[in-house]
Order: structure tokens, then sequence, then C-alpha cells
């Protein structure tokens, strides 16, 4: 789902790598300066997708956990 310059990824019960393999295949399909909002359950994930995103120069703009829940925002550069 859409929401203005964001996209609301829901990867909740996905275990690793499935989480970092949509984020990927999703970022393909939103234009320059979107930002991916990423919500995960996988405990990984807060160690996967930081690092994904940063290895192929993606913007990490923001991380947050309430226990359960990780959600990422993650801006598209290229």
């Amino acid at each position: 789902m859409a929401v203005g310059e964001e996209t609301v990824v829901d990867l909740r019960g996905l275990r690793c790598p499935y989480p970092v393999l949509r984020a990927k295949k999703a970022m393909r399909t939103v234009p320059v300066g979107t930002v991916l909002v990423l919500e995960c359950t996988d405990p990984l994930s807060v160690v996967d997708v930081p690092h994904f995103f940063n290895q192929t120069g993606h913007e990490l703009i923001d991380q947050a956990s309430d226990g359960t829940l990780h959600v990422f925002r993650i801006r598209r550069t290229k």
C-alpha cells in the first residue's frame, strides 16, 4: 500500500532470508526517492535488513522496535 512517498511492505511472519528478499523485490518496483516502510517480526531482521540496504547503497532513515515488531524506513537512492 502506498502512502504519499512511502510504500508499506508487510513482512510479518516471514523468516530469514525472506524479509530481505521481498524487500529487495519491492525496492525494484518503486521510484527513486520513495521510502519503503518494512514491517518485520523476524528477530534477525534487525541485523539483516540494515546490513543488506547499507551494502546496496540505499539510505536507512529510521529503525524502531516494540519488542516483536521491527519497522525500518529505507529510501531508494538509485
